[in-house]
C-alpha cells in the first residue's frame, strides 16, 4: 500500500510533466518567489535584503577557479602583460 505522501507526491510530478515548457519555468519562478516572500515573512528583511542574502551565500559556497586565479596573479605581476 501506498503512503498518503508517496501518492501526492506523483500526482504532483504528473501534472509538472503534463505542463509545457513554458508553464513549467513559471512554475519555477512563482516558486522562487513564494520563497522570497517567505524568508522575508521569516526574517523581516525586504525583498531587496533577501535577494543581497542570497547573492552573498551563492557566492560563499562558489568554488574557486584556478585558471582565473592565474590570470588575476598574472595580472598583479604585470599589468599591462596581455592574458593568455
Amino acid at each position: 500500500m501506498k503512503s498518503v505522501a508517496s501518492v501526492l507526491r506523483e500526482r504532483a510530478a504528473d501534472e509538472v510533466r503534463r505542463m509545457s515548457s513554458a508553464e513549467r519555468l513559471e512554475l519555477a519562478f512563482r516558486l522562487g518567489e513564494q520563497d522570497i516572500a517567505a524568508y522575508c515573512a521569516a526574517h523581516g528583511v525586504d525583498r531587496a535584503d533577501a535577494l543581497r542574502e542570497f547573492q552573498r551565500r551563492r557566492q560563499a559556497t562558489r568554488q574557486p577557479s584556478g585558471c582565473m586565479e592565474r590570470i588575476i596573479d598574472a595580472a598583479r605581476d604585470d599589468p599591462f602583460r596581455p592574458a593568455g
